[in-house]
């Protein structure tokens, strides 16, 4: 059964993680995705271990269900098969800054004037509007520029770092609702657009959701910052035997917890009564929390919290999370026989779809793999191929 997005084509003309992510996660739904790739093919193709030159641990990540073709964009003849490749695309997809696209010559008008009806998305680190519009970004910059790196510092003492890409998640999970959304609407006009997702801005908004607190209010009635969430305790607490989350949140979740926990008198204390009050006292609350916790095993709290319908997991890591129970229950994570890298383990789409459901149809490609496919897909006559093949236009695995 095709996915929601059969029929649709995507050129991916995006490097590392933001855009291609995004890309896979379109593939996923059915879009026929072709990633265009410069002679040294993107970076990822070389972080992280491998089995095989060019096919990374890095790479596979981000790039299932894809087609490669090789374009030199520096070529002219590189610049006009990418606009030739357009003209029967849905959606491209590139993550040059504006300075180099307009340099290259793929600028929105340029596309533009190939089809029309095209939605053409530009992912970079800052809007181009703004004074930081022509800086280059990765991952650390937009955590650093966003306040998202300073929200460590209430408990490392200085800001730090997530220790994920979550910038480049983030602002990629951005670009596929901008991508969805713009589909819906040439669907319903018939008009292209172009797209502008900057990592900045959209990792600022996901920031403030909860953060911008009391600066909501213009004059502030309080301090910016969630003061739950940048409490010090507020952290996995440890039990007599490991580790756990216990988050009770609602009136009815601290009254069962502190029933269970066999503190009657915290039930009753006017400081924890309700949210307000709580929220008012989150930094003793949560250090007493803490010392409840410490009280008993992980099988014991996670055996009475059940029973009480109070929020409460283990704390797994990256390990223990390939053997997660309920993940193995729901199939998600898939060992797949890619025919040049052997056995793989990828992830399952996360979502489920009752009529147009997702799939894996296509391993991660090698490096130019589908270079000469997709040429001829375009009208390329094979004296046109033989002459990019030589010029080093664009190689073929």
């Amino acid at each position: 059964m095709p996915g929601p997005l059969a029929g649709v084509r995507i050129l991916d003309v995006t490097t590392v993680v933001l855009g291609p992510w995004a890309a896979q996660m379109l593939g996923d739904m059915g879009a026929d995705v072709i990633k265009v790739e410069p002679p040294e093919g993107d970076t990822t193709r070389r972080l992280g271990p491998a089995r095989h030159p060019g096919m990374a641990a890095f790479f596979l990540a981000c790039n299932r269900n894809k087609r490669s073709i090789v374009l030199d964009l520096k070529h002219d003849a590189g610049r006009k098969a990418l606009l030739r490749l357009a003209e029967t695309a849905d959606v491209m997809m590139h993550n040059f800054r504006p300075q180099p696209a307009a340099r290259l010559g793929l600028e929105y008008e340029a596309v533009r004037a190939v089809n029309p009806g095209l939605v053409y998305c530009a992912t970079y680190g800052f809007r181009a509007a703004g004074p930081y519009g022509h800086k280059p970004a990765y991952d650390d910059v937009i955590q650093a520029a966003s306040g998202l790196a300073s929200l460590q510092t209430p408990l490392t003492g200085e800001p730090r770092y997530m220790p994920t890409i979550v910038a480049d998640k983030t602002s990629s999970l951005t670009v596929l609702s901008a991508v969805l959304s713009a589909l819906y609407h040439r669907a319903r006009t018939g008009e292209g657009q172009a797209i502008e997702v900057p990592m900045f801005e959209s990792v600022a908004a996901y920031v403030m959701v909860e953060h911008l607190y009391g600066e909501t209010f213009v004059p502030a009635l309080e301090s910016a910052g969630y003061k739950r969430i940048l409490n010090r305790w507020r952290r996995p607490f440890p039990t007599m035997d490991g580790y756990l989350a216990v988050v009770p949140y609602t009136d009815g979740h601290w009254k069962t917890f502190f029933e269970v926990a066999g503190r009657p008198d915290f039930a009753a204390d006017p400081r924890f009564k309700s949210l307000e009050s709580r929220l008012a006292n989150i930094e003793v609350l949560y250090e007493e929390l803490g010392k409840i916790v410490s009280t008993r095993t992980s099988a014991e709290w996670l055996d009475a919290l059940e029973r009480a319908n109070v929020p409460a997991t283990i704390v797994n890591t990256l390990e223990s999370l390939l053997e997660d129970p309920h993940l193995a229950a729901t199939g998600f994570w898939k060992i797949v026989e890619h025919p040049t890298e052997g056995t793989l383990r990828t992830p399952d789409i996360p979502t489920t779809y009752s009529k147009t459901p997702g799939e894996i149809r296509r391993l991660q490609p090698r490096l130019g793999e589908h270079s000469i496919e997709v040429l001829r897909e375009a009208g390329f006559s094979q004296g046109e191929i033989d002459a990019m093949l030589a010029a080093g236009t664009t190689r073929a695995c």
